[in-house]
């Protein structure tokens, strides 16, 4: 067990609740056995509970001193990683984001599922990928409508139809995500689609070759050598000719709507459906996990995990439908957008980490029943921000004794970070309090409790 190391299946990092064993799933996608065998693995080797991460993987806590080997074996066996210690880079570099839909998806300009495959596989087979970083993560965006366009990616791309084309491309940039509004960094160029894996192995051969040894992210190599020279050097080495013109620099993509992740969606096919549904705060116990496995095998169903720390069942024949929502509700997930629980992401917190000053997990189901409507809310028990990869509209950072800074994105003048600090020292009835006014008020200087 390694403190200072990222959690992955075969690198075990401890905890103040036991050890963390990190599962990657290709595509978020986890068979109904698979389930089961974590579910079993749970019990006997951890505590009982996962949480699903905002990159769509499982996160598997309190694993008991002793049973690291045997838990490992169990996931191994179960599919879930690396055939051997040796392969362990295989399974750090697995940072693949598509959309939880992919495939499915009735407004996806591309489906996106065999290039997300490929992409894995360069990842996993490319000796020189061993270098990267763990957390060095690539986004492959087919326009979804169910689509995490938030979360920036060392390398994105994302789907676009040219009016002079016609063939969807790949719209891509470095460190970032796509541009949603005139805000966002513009795209770089395009990509055909068959060009994608080549241009991407130069990306990663490009950032290798500038990278210095502290380097681990496109941002740090980009800060120190510029976009251009980054893009010039991949274009050398691939061979692939990419699209640059006005188009491009003005391309914008579609919003999504996250919304979707909840109840019932139409698929492409216009026959099936894709449902889904919330853990509260992300997190389940071996029995919720049981059930989704039921369920997944008696619908012939795909189960999913998404980013934004729920489940999403695909390909749900219509006379099945509201029978396989009424288990989602029965098992215990938020089902609706109404249910303030799907506004509320919270971390870990001080009963499972060292880190955090806050019982973060018992102060967002008690910040959730006050929450007002539409209001969302991030809970962080320190500044890492481990439950959320972007930036909140509103976010609760705990500083000690169980107190709050809160933080809003909602004011232009602040950018980075959380957000405009609003005010210091809030107790969680306190923070409920403010967010109740009929509208946080625009402090030019933020307050102390």
């Amino acid at each position: 067990m390694r403190p200072s190391a990222c959690p992955g299946l075969l690198r075990i990092v401890p905890a103040l609740d036991g050890g963390i064993c990190r599962v990657k799933l290709a595509g978020g996608e986890s068979s109904a056995s698979q389930a089961l065998a974590i579910a079993d693995a749970i019990d006997e080797h951890a505590s009982g509970i996962v949480d699903i991460t905002n990159r769509a993987n499982l996160q598997l806590r309190g694993v008991k001193r002793g049973h690291e080997n045997a838990l490992i074996a169990a996931l191994l066996d179960a599919g879930l990683g690396p055939r051997d210690a040796a392969h362990a880079h295989a399974d750090d570099v697995r940072n693949v984001m598509a959309s939880p839909a992919a495939g499915c998806d009735a407004h996806a300009l591309y489906d996106t599922t065999a290039l997300a495959a490929d992409l894995l596989t360069l990842l996993q087979n490319d000796a020189r990928c061993v270098a990267l970083s763990p957390k060095f993560a690539l986004l492959l965006d087919g326009g979804e409508r169910l689509m995490m366009l938030d979360h920036p990616h060392d390398i994105w791309f994302s789907a676009m139809h040219p009016v002079d084309r016609a063939e969807p491309m790949l719209a891509f940039g470095l460190a970032g995500c796509p541009p949603v509004t005139s805000e966002h960094a513009a795209a770089l160029a395009a990509v055909a689609a068959p060009d994608v894996v080549t241009l991407t192995r130069a990306l990663l051969h490009t950032f290798l070759d500038l990278a210095a040894p502290d380097h681990s992210r496109m941002r740090d190599v980009i800060a120190a050598h510029s976009i251009e020279r980054v893009l010039a050097h991949a274009e050398r080495a691939s061979g692939v000719r990419v699209l640059r013109d006005e188009s491009i620099e003005n391309w914008r993509r579609e919003p999504a709507d996250a919304s979707c992740r909840f109840g019932s969606c139409r698929q492409k096919d216009g026959q099936r459906w894709h449902i889904g549904g919330q853990p509260p705060l992300g997190r389940m116990n071996s029995a919720m996990l049981r059930g989704l496995a039921a369920l997944t095998q008696a619908q012939g169903a795909t189960l999913r995990m998404t980013p934004w720390q729920s489940i999403l069942l695909t390909n749900i024949d219509t006379a099945n439908l509201d029978a396989a929502l009424q288990t989602l509700d029965a098992l215990g997930l938020v089902t609706t957008t109404h249910n303030p629980l799907s506004r509320v992401i919270a971390c870990a917190g001080s009963t499972g980490c060292a880190k955090s000053h806050a019982d973060t997990k018992a102060d967002a189901a008690r910040l959730a029943a006050r929450l007002p409507e539409h209001t969302q809310v991030h809970l962080s028990g320190c500044p890492r921000s481990c439950a959320a990869a972007h930036r909140a509209p509103y976010t609760l950072l705990a500083v000690h004794d169980g107190r709050y800074d809160l933080y809003t994105t909602h004011d232009p003048r602040e950018s980075t970070g959380f957000g405009r600090l609003l005010a210091r020292g809030l107790t969680i009835d306190e923070a409920a309090d403010l967010l109740n006014t009929s509208a946080v008020p625009p402090f030019d200087e933020p307050f102390d409790a």
